[in-house]
């Protein structure tokens, strides 16, 4: 792994940086392939859009894009991650004014789970809600805690992902990825108006629906919704589009899905770019 704060090769950070005493931030996980960041743009316009809603100085957008460019130069099949955050402050929730932004680039080895992943994979129903904000709801927050939770309800190596729920039962997104299915020629894909993450690949998804004969709606998903789906797949920055063979309920029988079909067109496309 190699860091860099602020552009210079760094592995300490000021205790007082509102980051890490309140989650005062923002971050973005990037794939890196063959040199080139997967979806760059996407990265920055949703990092930009954080910003501005969280009133963070944006980070000048064409240094940070030469920045991230030159890390991932020469590399393949990694990741980058990207953490911005409002900077270090005083004590206490009420920022100064003064702060100047502070931004963490680290650079990982890509799991080899990743690799060449394209087989169907099985997810499991998790107990922990996602926390519902409306003001919140959308941004890729410092703030994790529920996907913290959520993650730990399980240590079987053969689930890939848990689905999360709002607490009044409607399924919203996985713990790291975002969730579509599909019922013949229509895709779904939850309404992210109170909580979840809009990630970029989900973005990506929504534009190149169409592209492979797909209408997409996002609006509320229930638990008859997945049983009914004719497929199910989920998505991340990293993964790309992951088919899922096989939900694991509590109580429940498991819900087995058999067709890969929009996923794998979707992943021809999103191959070639």
């Amino acid at each position: 792994m190699s860091v860099w704060v602020n552009g210079r090769p760094r592995t300490t950070l000021d205790y007082r940086d509102r980051g890490l005493q309140y989650g005062d931030g923002l971050f973005e996980t990037m794939r890196v392939l063959q040199g080139r960041i997967r979806l760059l743009e996407y990265h920055l316009a949703r990092l930009s859009e954080g910003c501005k809603r969280l009133r963070i100085d944006t980070p000048g957008a064409a240094k940070l894009r030469r920045e991230l460019e030159r890390i991932a130069a020469g590399r393949n099949n990694a990741v980058l991650k990207l953490i911005v955050t409002r900077g270090s402050g005083p004590r206490g929730y009420l920022a100064s004014g003064r702060e100047r932004t502070t931004r963490i680039t680290a650079l990982h080895a890509l799991p080899a789970s990743i690799i060449g992943g394209a087989a169907a994979v099985r997810v499991r129903l998790c107990s922990t809600p996602m926390s519902v904000n409306a003001h919140l709801a959308g941004l890729k927050t410092l703030n994790r805690l529920d996907s913290v939770l959520a993650r730990a309800e399980w240590r079987n190596a053969r689930l890939w992902e848990g689905l999360m729920s709002d607490p009044e039962g409607n399924w919203v997104c996985g713990t790291m990825s975002n969730l579509f299915l599909r019922h013949g020629a229509r895709l779904a894909t939850p309404l992210l108006d109170r909580c979840g993450v809009t990630g970029v690949m989900r973005r990506w998804v929504l534009e190149n629906a169409a592209g492979v004969g797909l209408h997409v709606e996002q609006r509320r998903i229930r638990c008859k919704d997945l049983v009914s789906a004719e497929e199910i797949f989920m998505s991340n920055a990293l993964v790309g589009i992951r088919s899922i063979s096989a939900i694991e309920r509590p109580a429940a029988a498991t819900v087995r899905i058999m067709s890969t079909q929009a996923a794998r067109r979707l992943r021809a496309r999103l191959d070639a770019l």
